[in-house]
């Protein structure tokens, strides 16, 4: 993706120029898939406001920003700060849960409109369930939105309405030592299934663990499935059509998953099963661990753990070579979106859009190693700028988010680390088919 500048006093809708087949086609089309069939916001709460107040430059009052990323609250600080320069009227303070506490509890929390003027929701289940309760407000033609190219607004719609704005652009691909890759004699990130495994065994040579995976970490041990399904699949929807009992777990697409499941599995850490993410970052770090299988979010927490290496990502292609259809996959996330029950929505989309603008999105980006969804941005993090050529890669989105019910999220993950412990693919798949039957009925 190829993010256009543009003046910061006039914001209008761009005409993007995302230069490639995979993340032109996918962030407008699968995103579409998966918010497919949402009710829209507030329709049926004629006490709520469903379409966001006008951006207003004397807005003032109390705002609550509400958000699970407890690692950004120093550069949301410092963002709250300018804010201030230009709104001095407001007073915008961080509500801040863990993320498995934001999953569970924030809809409630969100619905009176006594936190979470502005918020952040996460892209798949979280996103539909906040729409089909009505809880954001219909951003419609605000200037803000246009600082987004199409195809990542798209992933904000639900029901023809416009309800958030997605900020992060981030990696759900495995990310690898280069150094350790260098000592391992190898030039490059294979392109075929083969190729990684023999990367694997050459990484074994180094003595640290080819293939770290936190497969005791709800929150991310699911984040894998995403490069092993991406070239495996039938359908770019593949989970889509798995909730509508189209496609099945049990056929050959996912039982050969899980058996590349299996092969990886010796060249995990030890106690795999237990293993939470920020153990394992703590093992990347050190250079214990050559791979970390999670995504482009652990570069920035490795970083502050001590490592000083470069990274790159290592999305595992489970093909033959040359008949990959994709390297990697994305996945364009932390919604931003307007309470319709605050009472002060004119300060939420002042804090929203001021966000929004690049030379406020740049200042996120760098300050914590996220690319954003905003137009116009420079990265002159270093790890940015080396993945930076990611954005225009074939790269599929996320399809584990198409997964809208959460114990069907929940079903396939645990396959995943069922086949890991030693159970047979075919029983795995079977298991988790049974309670996606359970839940579809």
């Amino acid at each position: 993706m190829h993010l256009v500048s543009r003046g910061s006093s006039t914001r209008v809708p761009a005409s993007p120029t995302l230069g490639r087949r995979g993340f032109v086609q996918l962030l407008g089309a699968a995103g579409a898939v998966s918010l497919a069939g949402c009710a829209g916001p507030g329709s049926d709460d004629p006490g709520r406001q469903s379409t966001a107040a006008s951006l207003d430059a004397d807005a003032s009052g109390d705002v609550i920003f509400s958000h699970w990323r407890a690692e950004d609250q120093s550069v949301f600080d410092e963002l709250l700060a300018r804010f201030a320069e230009t709104y001095p009227d407001v007073e915008l303070t961080q509500d801040i849960a863990p993320s498995a506490d934001y999953q569970a509890s924030a809809l409630q929390r969100l619905r009176n409109g006594d936190s979470g003027d502005a918020f952040s929701t996460f892209r798949g289940a979280q996103f539909n369930a906040f729409a089909e309760a009505g809880v954001y407000s219909d951003l419609g033609d605000l200037d803000l939105v246009g600082s987004y190219p199409d195809e990542l607004a798209t992933i904000g719609q639900s029901d023809g309405k416009q309800l958030a704005v997605p900020y992060q652009v981030v990696f759900l691909d495995p990310v690898v030592n280069l150094d350790l890759l260098e000592k391992a004699g190898v030039s490059e990130i294979p392109t075929d299934w083969d190729g990684y495994l023999a990367m694997l065994d050459a990484l074994r040579g180094t003595g640290a663990v080819p293939f770290g995976w936190p497969g005791g970490d709800t929150g991310n041990l699911g984040q894998l499935v995403n490069t092993m399904v991406m070239n495996n699949a039938p359908a770019e929807d593949m989970f889509t059509q798995v909730g509508a009992g189209e496609l099945k777990l049990t056929d050959d697409w996912f039982v050969t998953t899980l058996r590349q499941y299996a092969e990886l599995a010796p060249y995990m850490q030890e106690g795999v099963r237990g293993t939470l993410h920020d153990s394992l970052l703590q093992q990347f770090a050190q250079g214990e661990v050559a791979i970390i299988a999670s995504g482009s979010y652990a570069i920035a927490p490795s970083r502050a753990a001590g490592a000083e290496f470069p990274m790159d990502l290592a999305p595992p292609v489970t093909v033959a070579a040359g008949e990959a259809r994709y390297v990697g996959v994305h996945n364009a996330t932390f919604l931003l979106g307007v309470n319709a029950a605050s009472e002060n929505q004119e300060a939420a989309v002042a804090w929203v859009d001021f966000l929004s603008q690049p030379e406020n999105a740049a200042v996120y980006a760098n300050s914590t190693a996220q690319h954003v969804g905003v137009e116009g941005v420079t990265y002159e993090n270093a790890d940015l700028k080396r993945l930076e050529r990611w954005l225009t890669a074939d790269t599929l989105l996320a399809p584990r988010f198409q997964l809208l019910d959460l114990d069907v999220q929940a079903a396939v993950d645990q396959s995943t680390v069922a086949v890991v412990g030693g159970t047979s693919p075919e029983q795995a798949a079977e298991e988790a088919q049974a309670i996606v039957d359970q839940q579809i009925g």
